[in-house]
């Protein structure tokens, strides 16, 4: 074997900059295999238990390298024939030869048994390398092999440190190979390349999250722009990449789209014939030699396309992907203002959400980088916004914070203009369905009195719309006995795991039936104490219109909320305890009790023991109550009454056929 002499030393060779980590030297030599034109590389390895490699190679099915070549290839250091190279990395693309070099980082030895063809030829030879004597490279004399023998190059590597077989078969390396090839596999994947690891391809669809490919004609050149969305992160920095007809790179140009906090990981493949007569100059002016350069008008257009393509595609992103992170991201740290449980306030809430996103989306910005604070701060000022005349002004605020072009200016106001209708729409829907309801219940009550009843009419309708007694309630009980109502009570407010003791219950107990039984949701604050908060429940005992409400009525709910003060399982000093009679009239009795309890401060109340209060009230009163807690929308809406009309333009008879259609008819609202 004879040896030759490269121009270089070895202190040279130790200062170039070779990669110190195993994968990128690893991977110059696969690059190598693609830059000699291979569409298969294998990696093969083998290891004992210990991790000890017994051996690892790099075969390519490429065209090999040509001996009467080995001059100015093998022989020549940071002066390469090699003038490009497919790369993404940046680090050697293949052109300075000092990739040949990167074994010396993690073994001894590399030995380059390679077939090509001279003239209808095949010839094979070997060169070997060794660390210790890195400035010279020893040549096999080259054989004649048989012709069923393909071309190719096979690497192997001996006598390995800073290596083992367990980094080799880590996920790591599997990820990187996947990172750092998964472009140029996808881009031909047509025509079948691949890079396999002991015989299993490298699965690079795994961090590829989203694909885009197409033809862009600028000018006189047509370009086919890809694009890609990784799932992780594949570099410091993203680029789009300028190739020529070969997909060899010609140059590369950072995409304004580096925001790492929004996680938008991407990168743009620009393949076209324009680029092989294209060179990236340092000065930004047009050449007068026989190439172009960035200042070319049609390479400024293209970047221009490229731009605007990959703003849509981040818009995209953000809306699918990352706007729901930041409105679940804002809703767990509370730095959304509250909003009560009534079906208003979630139509409020649903409305910041929307023009928060929509905001994040067009600029985003502006939500990063800020303190819980900061943040709470901004979102609560967009819901004052919303909530006032000065909805539109949000733009001008915007601008004041950032620029905002023409187009996203006028995406901003369309979505402020479209959630504000969306708003009022659902708003009046919301308020429409329950007028109706509450219309329904006054033509039950007061003109079907004689038909209606409570169980079978006014008892369904509360079930379904048990916010005529506060929106802040969750129902627990319609109309079953208390063994059921504690049972449901129980597993309401304690855990899920834990199942409910009603062994205490006698018989005469369990066999009471309030009508509605509703739950508060959520505690509030101890008026009495600082420390402590309070649970409010609430039993609606119903009554049919025709039924007076007077001492027998009474003593019916005195007699529940003895059961309640003397079940264990309901008395806590933490639980609040309302018991209301609701009726179409009160007789004198029940007015009297009114005057007793007058110096409490508390309408309707007739009874209050400790942490329990009976109050008692008129369907009239509960209509009313409803009115003036809601009229500025009620004023607004102004809503008519057309229940009767709309019965007697059926046909319905004014009898229990007609409760009976309202009632379905209200709880289907």
């Amino acid at each position: 074997m004879q040896k030759h002499t490269a121009k270089i030393t070895s202190k040279s060779i130790e200062q170039s900059g070779l990669p110190t980590d195993y994968r990128k030297a690893l991977a110059e030599y696969i690059w190598n295999g693609f830059d000699a034109n291979a569409s298969r590389i294998d990696i093969n390895f083998d290891a004992n238990e210990i991790g000890y490699i017994n051996h690892l190679s790099i075969i390519d099915n490429g065209t090999g390298i040509d001996i009467s070549k080995l001059d100015d290839t093998f022989g020549n250091f940071l002066d390469s024939q090699k003038e490009q190279s497919f790369s993404a990395t940046g680090f050697v693309k293949g052109k300075k030869g000092k990739g040949r070099y990167s074994f010396t980082n993690f073994c001894y030895k590399a030995n380059w048994n390679t077939t090509f063809n001279k003239l209808n030829k095949l010839l094979n030879y070997t060169i070997s390398i060794e660390k210790s004597d890195s400035v010279n490279y020893a040549v096999s004399n080259e054989k004649t092999v048989k012709k069923n023998t393909t071309t190719g190059t096979k690497v192997s590597f001996e006598e390995f440190f800073n290596l083992t077989g367990d980094l080799l078969e880590s996920e790591d390396f599997q990820q990187f190979l996947a990172q750092e090839f998964g472009w140029f596999l996808y881009l031909n994947k047509d025509k079948g390349y691949k890079l396999l690891v002991n015989g299993d391809e490298i699965n690079y669809n795994s961090i590829i999250a989203d694909t885009d490919s197409f033809d862009l004609p600028i000018g006189k050149s047509d370009f086919n722009v890809t694009y890609i969305r990784w799932s992780k992160k594949i570099g410091e920095k993203y680029f789009y990449y300028f190739l020529n007809s070969r997909q060899l790179e010609v140059g590369r140009r950072h995409t304004s789209f580096n925001n790492k906090a929004i996680e938008f990981h991407h990168s743009l493949y620009v393949q076209s014939s324009y680029f092989e007569d294209f060179e990236e100059t340092k000065v930004d002016e047009p050449t007068l030699g026989f190439f172009q350069n960035q200042a070319d008008e049609t390479f400024k257009a293209l970047v221009s396309h490229l731009n605007l393509f990959l703003e849509e595609k981040e818009k995209e992103f953000l809306k699918e992907n990352k706007a729901d992170e930041l409105i679940n991201k804002y809703n767990k740290e509370g730095i959304f203002p509250k909003f009560r449980t009534n079906a208003y306030e979630k139509l409020r809430k649903q409305d910041l959400e929307n023009v928060v996103k929509e905001i994040y989306c067009v600029e985003p910005k502006i939500f990063l980088k800020l303190n819980k604070s900061q943040s709470k701060t901004l979102v609560g000022f967009l819901n004052l916004l919303l909530d006032s005349e000065e909805r539109e002004n949000i733009l001008e605020i915007l601008e004041s914070v950032t620029k905002l072009n023409e187009e996203e200016r006028e995406l901003l106001a369309k979505t402020l203009k479209n959630t504000e209708l969306i708003h009022i729409v659902s708003l009046i829907r919301f308020l429409e369905n329950r007028f109706k309801v509450i219309n329904i219940l006054k033509v039950l009550v007061y003109d079907l009195e004689k038909y209606t009843n409570e169980r079978e009419h006014i008892q369904k309708i509360i079930e379904s719309n048990y916010w005529l007694f506060g929106e802040q309630y969750h129902l627990v009980s319609a109309d079953d006995n208390f063994e059921i109502l504690l049972h449901n009570y129980l597993q309401f407010v304690e855990t899920k795991d834990k199942k409910p003791d009603i062994s205490s219950l006698n018989q005469n107990n369990k066999l009471k039936r309030p009508d509605i039984f509703i739950c508060q949701q959520y505690f509030y604050p101890d008026p009495q104490t600082e420390n402590d908060v309070v649970e409010e429940n609430i039993i609606v005992e119903l009554k049919r219109p025709s039924v007076t409400i007077g001492v027998d009525q009474y003593r019916q709910i005195e007699n529940y909320m003895r059961f309640i003060v003397e079940e264990v399982q309901f008395n806590s000093q933490h639980r609040k305890w309302k018991f209301l009679l609701v009726g179409k009239k009160l007789d004198d009795y029940i007015k009297d009790l009114y005057e007793n309890q007058k110096n409490k401060g508390k309408k309707f109340l007739i009874q209050s023991i400790r942490n329990y209060e009976i109050y008692a009230m008129t369907w009239d009163d509960v209509f009313t109550d409803y009115r003036i807690k809601n009229k500025h929308m009620v004023d607004k809406l102004k809503y008519k009454n057309t229940v009767l009309e709309e019965l007697k333009d059926t046909g319905v008879t004014l009898d229990k056929e007609a409760s009976d259609l309202l009632t379905r008819k209200a709880k289907s609202v």
